[in-house]
This record gives structure tokens, sequence and C-alpha cells, in this order.
């Protein structure tokens, strides 16, 4: 490693018992005492930090930073106590892509806005070769707090489907059951081609971590230690522009 090497930082928990030396954890198991998997951590020093002893294991929470060397990271300053990470609250963005109707987000027929109704909606879409995903839109209410009787009402919501070709089709089929506010929008990607890739990456990426379908932004996403641009290149080849992406349980340290 040299000084022009670039360092990533994570915080979490460091862990260490009688299988492994302190690692990194990028899944911990709750119990008493903790166990975790992780990737080695090296330069470590317990008696230099506070930490949490119990039956031949010791572990806690600290800020790392260090060189990535491809399957550990070598530490490049003492650890600190846990800095804060931003977290996203507001979580995904459900804003339906479709273009509000004139007059707003309403129900053309309220006969058929009902729970009864989407869930026939969403049998008929998951029926064609061509479906992508679903999910429901309430964006439009406003961004305070929805109120307990609006939540998930069919007719206070936009019913919103994907799919990767003859979207009028799709929704004359959906309108024949759906009466609530409807948005049906194109994908690349079917769901089912999806679930494929994901199957495939659990088997061919080294280091993989975790791995989930993301409807709404119609790829697979994959967690591994290091997210290094030469890795996203590699899946973009592998498995097509945009249909992975890679983020880091470690991320690149800035400034």
């Amino acid at each position: 490693m040299s000084e022009s090497d670039p360092r990533y930082t994570a915080t979490g928990t460091v862990l260490e018992n009688e299988s492994h030396g302190p690692e990194f954890c990028s899944y911990v198991q709750s119990s008493l005492p903790p166990q975790c998997s992780g990737t080695a951590l090296v330069g470590w020093d317990w008696d230099a930090v506070r930490h949490e002893s119990r039956n031949g294991v010791k572990w806690g929470e600290y800020t790392v930073v260090g060189t990535w060397d491809g399957t550990r990271l070598t530490l490049t300053e003492p650890p600190k106590a846990p800095q804060p990470v931003a977290v996203d609250v507001d979580g995904p963005d459900t804003t339906s892509p479709c273009s509000a109707p004139e007059g707003g987000w309403r129900p053309v027929d309220p006969a058929k806005a009902t729970e009864e109704a989407l869930q026939a909606a969403m049998r008929i879409a998951r029926k064609s070769p061509r479906y992508a995903g679903t999910w429901v839109d309430q964006s439009y209410l406003g961004d305070g707090p929805i109120k307990e009787s609006e939540a998930n009402d069919p007719e206070r919501l936009v019913l919103n489907f994907m799919f990767t070709g003859d979207l009028e089709g799709h929704e004359r089929q959906l309108r024949k059951v759906w009466g609530g506010a409807l948005c049906v929008s194109p994908a690349e990607r079917t769901e089912a081609e999806l679930n494929r890739v994901q199957k495939k990456v659990d088997k061919e990426i080294s280091g993989l971590q975790s791995s989930s379908v993301d409807t709404l932004k119609n790829r697979v996403d994959v967690t591994v230690f290091v997210a290094t641009r030469e890795l996203q290149q590699e899946l973009d080849s592998r498995y097509g522009p945009g249909t992975v992406h890679a983020s880091g349980v470690f991320n690149p340290v800035t400034g």
C-alpha cells in the first residue's frame, strides 16, 4: 500500500472471537455476545479502544478508515467513536412518473376503487410476460403525515404499474377492474428478468454481501465491501448497463 492508495471508511461493529481476529461486520446477529460476518481489519488494537467483552468475544461500535486490498481493510488512522451516518428518512421516491390528469388524481369510477378491485388489477398485471412491478403512491396528498383514515385508502392512492411494452393495451385491461387513479409507465426490464439476474448475481459475484430487486429503479441492487468503478463496469458488461448497481459497505473518504 502507498500514500496514494484510496482510503475508505465505514461506521459499524468490530468484533473478534475464538474463530477469527478483528473483523468489521457487514452483518450482526443479535445475541449476547453478538456474532457477525465481515472482513478482516489489519492494525486493530483492542487496548487502544473502549469495548465490550464476554465469553471470549470482544466487540464495539466504531468509525474506521483504511485502505482496501480486495479482501481486508488496513487501518490508516486510529478508530473513532461512531460518527453520525446520513439516513434517508424519506425512504424511496414513490412519486408516480405519469403526469397528473386534469383536475388531479382521483377515481374515475369510485365503485371500482376498492381493495378487492386493487387486488384484481394486480393479479391481471402479474399475468403479463411484460410485467415489471407495481407500487402505490400517495405523495400527491402532500408532504405532511398521511391521516390514518387516508393511508392505503384505494380512493386516495395512485396505483402504479410498469411494463416493458404495450402500455395502452395493459391500461385498457386494468381499467376493466380498477376505477381508482392509475399510472402505467414503461420499464426496460421485466420483474422476471430481474429475478433471474439476482439469482445469477448471488452465484457469480465474489464478496457479495446482499442483493435485492429494486422495483422503483428497475434494477438489482448489490452490496459488496468496496464498490469500485471497475466492479461497476464489470457488472454493466456482464448483465447490461444499468441492470445491476453496486454499493459498498466501505465508502471512499472524500475531502
